[in-house]
């Protein structure tokens, strides 16, 4: 088993918005491993991250993608640092992942001053973002095989662009039916 797509970006890039559109737009179930991080731990993912530490969150967020990429055959959203481990970037070779991207100006935008997006909490968001794009921009167009700019799209827009652009990245990687 084996998702359709795997979706990755930075905060605000419209994962959690985008993921459950193309899974309806593909005929298939939506998963989000950030929700199964929080039904695991019975505590939300900022809990995780002021009592744990991020070493610990990305742990466990390795262990729930690495169950979630063997389990779930829909669209599966990754938590936007998923990818930063090496082990989750190896998964990640052998499936489709679109990458949506978001740039500086609208992703501060949309994040805004979340509570909920413990590593962009502090005093200065957008130097903050800058610096988490800057940081991890290589690593999303590393594991992609689609990249989708956000900036200036609606959702529907996104899920268009993104099944126009599954069909033949899986015609290549070996899938004849397409989508």
């Amino acid at each position: 088993m084996s998702p359709r797509a795997v979706v990755v970006g930075p905060p605000g890039s419209g994962k959690s918005t985008v993921g459950p559109l193309l899974a309806a737009a593909l005929g298939v179930t939506f998963r989000d491993t950030d929700d199964d991080i929080v039904a695991r731990a019975g505590r939300a993912i900022s809990d995780i991250f002021a009592d744990d530490g991020e070493p610990a969150f990305r742990a466990i967020e390795e262990e729930a993608v690495a169950t979630a990429l063997a389990e779930h055959d829909g669209v599966l959203s990754l938590g936007g640092g998923a990818p930063l481990t090496p082990g989750t970037r190896a998964r990640l070779q052998d499936h489709t992942v679109v990458f949506l991207n978001v740039g500086l100006a609208a992703g501060v935008q949309r994040t805004g001053m979340s509570s909920a997006r413990p590593l962009l909490a502090g005093i200065n968001p957008r130097a903050t973002f800058k610096a988490l794009l800057d940081q991890r921009l290589p690593v999303y167009r590393e594991v992609a095989t689609v990249e989708i700019e956000t900036d200036k799209r609606t959702p529907e827009e996104v899920v268009a662009a993104a099944v126009a652009a599954l069909a033949p990245a899986q015609v290549r990687e070996g899938n004849p039916e397409g989508l």
